[in-house]
């Protein structure tokens, strides 16, 4: 009988052991996958900074064989287009985001709610659009004959306010599987409106969801640029990302063109094309990046409960 503790014990130490060991084994896996992650952002950020004679000598690489700022300071010639263009991408995510994220949520806490009368039809409605879409004509002349959005700030951000019908089952699902029926009843039997309970209980017990859903819609605003290129035409009010690529555009016309001779042939065949390319990643990826932190506590938890689930 006394030896019975003392193999429990033993029995304990050796699940810790095999247990330490598999945490161990997995956080080294898991560093190691981090690690490559981050190897492509390194090699573009190398890249941003290499010399373009050496580029086309010796590849890419993570170390500059020669080091230069020469992307930069050709980017740098366009620097108050940069830095308007910033301004619109910053407000236009940031608008776009808000709006998103409040649709999505009106639109999925009633699909959440059992007693709701109509919630077939209205999940039909926004699950049906998974399958069939108007196509690009009916698109383009709803926004620009019906809304008349063209060359309007509006026409960046109202487009991407089509609501996903992938986040409104994730934040449905949160809705259904987080918040617990006798919570609303509760609120209900207080005299708290439909309103009331949104704001005041559902929304702080769903803080995940919508830093998952915003992070999506920010992703989305932020790295869009087809919508410029549809709807804008004036300079003035164009995202980055769409700037960038008129940078690239005309880049890549002045080198197919360099052949032609002139006396700024020479010159112009000399362009940092590739290490512009690159530099433009990290000029535009920037934000994000450092946004991305303060959104990845919620983020994971958002995602995994809204979308595992139910």
């Amino acid at each position: 009988m006394q030896d019975e503790p003392s193999a429990a014990r033993r029995k304990r130490r050796d699940v810790l052991a095999v247990s330490t060991k598999s945490n161990i084994i997995l956080n080294i896996i898991f560093i190691l996958y981090g690690c490559l992650c981050l190897l492509p952002i390194l090699l573009v950020v190398g890249v941003s900074f290499s010399d373009e004679k050496s580029i086309a000598l010796h590849g890419y690489k993570l170390i500059p064989e020669k080091f230069s700022l020469s992307a930069y300071k050709y980017l740098w010639f366009d620097i108050h287009s940069i830095i308007a263009a910033y301004g619109i991408s910053i407000l236009v995510t940031v608008v776009g985001t808000i709006a998103g994220i409040m649709m999505t949520a009106l639109f999925a806490y009633p699909l959440s709610r059992k007693d709701f009368h109509f919630r077939g039809f209205f999940s039909f409605f926004i699950f049906f659009t998974m399958i069939f879409s108007g196509g690009l004509v009916p698109w383009y002349l709803v926004y620009t004959n019906l809304l008349h959005l063209k060359d309007t700030i509006f026409a960046l951000i109202v487009p991407g306010l089509l609501m996903n019908a992938f986040y409104v089952i994730i934040m449905r699902t949160f809705f259904q599987t987080t918040i617990h029926p006798s919570i609303i009843e509760s609120a209900t039997m207080e005299g708290a409106g439909e309103g009331r309970i949104l704001v005041q209980i559902v929304v702080p017990l769903s803080l995940p969801v919508f830093a998952t859903i915003g992070l999506f819609y920010s992703l989305g605003y932020w790295n869009g640029w087809y919508n410029s290129l549809i709807f804008i035409n004036n300079d003035d009010i164009i995202n980055l990302q769409y700037m960038m690529y008129k940078v690239l555009m005309n880049l890549q016309f002045l080198l197919a063109n360099a052949q032609a001779g002139g006396p700024s042939s020479t010159e112009i065949a000399n362009l940092p094309s590739e290490s512009v390319r690159m530099a433009m990643c990290i000029v535009g990826t920037g934000p994000m990046v450092f946004a991305y932190p303060f959104f990845q506590k919620y983020f994971v938890k958002g995602l995994t409960v809204g979308a595992v689930k139910g």
